[in-house]
């Protein structure tokens, strides 16, 4: 007589599940670990766990529409002769040509210059379609050197020097040999289809120290009139925020874990690194413990999809965030319509994180020419603006609820925290009760 075992009994382990008995099998199969694009996908605690409290007695709510709620931000203040004077707090991440197409380049330009704001060239240098149409250009200066010259260098309206990112702290970048194009290979002085990995490190430098004569170089080529980055992957976020502010930094944009990439190990994406929530908190920390908290300008991202979450880091002490991921997807990356093309490359709409290997067929991460004429950079642009708009719009209603006639007069006393986990991470207290864990008594 056969046994046969009834699936209903079944009971996956908490442990070995099915994603990860995949994942074994086919680190067995190949022998190297995962590479791929996106950003983290496990459960953390995000802005999610935040909520506003809202107006009504205690305070006095704006009317909606009607009475002004100022939204503009300057970037920059400290020592630039030239700041960085934006119409909205919320700007475009760097994201390489390389990463991303030529078109797609254009179009985060066009949509960010569209509303005022600003928009960062990424690895790999600056192209003639971005710059020509962003009226405010950041130039990541990175470890890798890849496409930079002191020319285009002079020709940003600012400089983001770049020691970490959020998907990967302490790790390099990657762009695969596919992605490698003729015009990629040209700018970046590489083989054509050969596999790249940019270095985790600068190459001249290994301390603060080094930073802060790096940055006086930088401001001497640049004769002091454009502000100067610094961007930190949040590992420690309070020392690494205050040695770049040490450094002579006159913005310090903190990217935790959530932040997207073009391509590293999967085990870079979901282990190294901590959420954007806590390093807010802990970036805010540092500022105000050396004095410099609004002098120096503090830009937050990582995982920024809405106008809450864009509010809620301001409130928290950000003076602004900055996007990625959700840009792409706004401009048109995961369209349903191209569901039968995902579904022909192993993934769907949606899910869709292989953008290392340049077949996107939204024509937004690749280097196939065929494909990338799909873009539309006019009309990818203006969905762009859209999306924008729409987070403002949100950002702005928040901030009236909370009686506020600027969106940077938000505070940590206008939130409550939902989890225990949030409460303690953003020092905000547990909603119904006055307790910080690990901060107050209950």
């Amino acid at each position: 007589m056969t046994n046969r075992i009834d699936p209903s009994w079944l009971r996956e382990s908490a442990t070995f599940s099915k994603p990860v008995i995949r994942e074994i099998q086919r680190a067995a199969r190949e022998g190297i670990y995962d590479i791929r694009g996106g950003g983290a996908k496990r459960t953390i605690p995000t802005f999610d766990d935040l909520v506003f409290l809202g107006a009504s007695m205690s305070r006095y709510p704006l009317e909606g529409y009607r009475e002004r709620c100022d939204t503009s931000v300057t970037l920059g203040t400290r020592y630039a002769k030239k700041p960085m004077e934006l119409k909205i707090p919320i700007t475009i991440a760097g994201m390489s040509f390389g990463a991303l197409s030529a078109q797609a380049k254009e179009a985060l330009g066009r949509g960010a210059s569209e509303v005022g704001t600003s928009t960062t060239t990424g690895d790999g240098g600056m192209t003639p379609e971005e710059r020509g149409q962003s009226k405010h250009l950041v130039y990541q200066y990175l470890p890798s050197r890849y496409g930079m010259n002191p020319v285009d260098l002079r020709k940003a309206d600012a400089i983001e020097v770049v020691v970490g990112q959020g998907a990967k702290p302490g790790g390099g970048g990657m762009l695969l040999g596919q992605k490698i194009s003729d015009r990629v290979a040209e700018m970046r002085n590489l083989p054509k289809g050969i596999d790249q990995r940019s270095a985790c490190r600068h190459p001249d430098w290994t301390g603060p120290d080094d930073l802060e004569i790096k940055i006086e170089e930088l401001r001497e080529l640049t004769d002091w009139q454009v502000p100067i980055y610094v961007k930190v992957g949040a590992a420690r976020p309070f020392y690494d925020v205050q040695l770049a502010v040490k450094a002579g930094a006159d913005v310090v944009v903190v990217d935790g874990m959530q932040g997207g990439t073009a391509a590293t190990q999967d085990v870079f994406i979901e282990h190294v690194g901590i959420p954007t929530l806590a390093a807010t908190r802990m970036a805010v920390d540092a500022l105000c413990d050396l004095g410099k908290h609004r002098e120096v300008q503090l830009i937050v991202s990582g995982g920024i999809r809405t106008g809450a979450d864009v509010a809620k880091a301001l409130a928290m002490g950000a003076d602004a965030v900055s996007i990625g991921t959700a840009a792409l997807i706004a401009m048109g990356d995961n369209a349903p319509e191209y569901e039968a093309e995902y579904n022909a490359l192993g993934s769907s709409a949606g899910y869709y994180d292989d953008w290392q290997e340049g077949r996107d067929p939204v024509g937004i991460s690749t280097q196939d020419s065929d494909l990338g004429a799909r873009l539309d950079p006019v009309k990818a642009g203006h969905r762009v603006a859209n999306y924008l708009r729409c987070l403002t719009l949100e950002l702005q209603t928040l901030a009236r609820a909370s009686g506020k006639s600027d969106v940077h007069n938000l505070e940590p006393e206008d939130m409550a925290a939902l989890t225990v986990e949030a409460a303690a991470m953003a020092r905000i207290p547990l909603a119904g009760t006055d307790w910080i864990p690990g901060h107050s008594k209950f």
